[in-house]
């Protein structure tokens, strides 16, 4: 099995918030998401962050404003002694009709050649419909946590099967890293 868990950002490891995320002074974590992923990360488990950005396209926030928020993320992360190997974006808006915005596979397509692997077999945690839809388009496993948009989700998720739904992240990292350890 692949030692990988691939992270939506907004709604999964930091708050959510409609008017996007657009500075490092607005992004805050979730409570147990970081200390969540340093657990994976002593377990073995790479983790990369896919992540929709359309802010950008949309001149919301500058590629530097991005730099900084995921510098945030970074520093408050490894101070908890974790860290994430790579985050992948998404810069455009839904009417670029680009193939790496989720709910396309594009970006984890992306991520499985970067990273000479499949997603077969791989979790990606989500707290949309758009990332468990990219998830089982690239044949990855689908985990819907219900932070963010979580909630509205498991209200859309009529039809979806093998569909795991967790709390938060901590709550799925509890749950994978019992597992393993039986």
């Amino acid at each position: 099995m692949t030692k990988l868990v691939i992270l939506d950002r907004d709604g999964v490891v930091n708050y959510d918030s409609a008017n996007y995320i657009k500075s490092a002074e607005e992004w805050h974590a979730i409570p147990g998401s970081l200390e969540a992923i340093a657990r994976l990360n002593q377990a073995g488990y790479r983790i990369v962050i896919a992540t929709n950005q359309s802010g950008l396209s949309r001149g919301l926030f500058t590629p530097d404003d991005l730099t900084e928020i995921h510098l945030k993320m970074h520093r408050e992360l490894a101070a908890v002694g974790g860290h994430i190997e790579a985050i992948f974006f998404c810069p455009h808006a839904d009417t670029e009709q680009c193939q790496c915005r989720k709910p396309k596979p594009g970006l984890l397509h992306d991520i499985a050649n970067r990273l000479g692997l499949s997603l077969s077999g791989v979790y990606l945690v989500g707290d949309a419909l758009r990332d468990l839809q990219a998830a089982i388009v690239a044949g990855a496993r689908p985990v819907l946590v219900l932070t963010g948009k979580g909630r509205k989700t498991l209200a859309d998720l009529e039809g979806f099967k093998d569909v795991l739904i967790y709390d938060d992240l901590a709550a799925f990292v509890d749950a994978l890293l019992t597992t393993e350890d039986n």
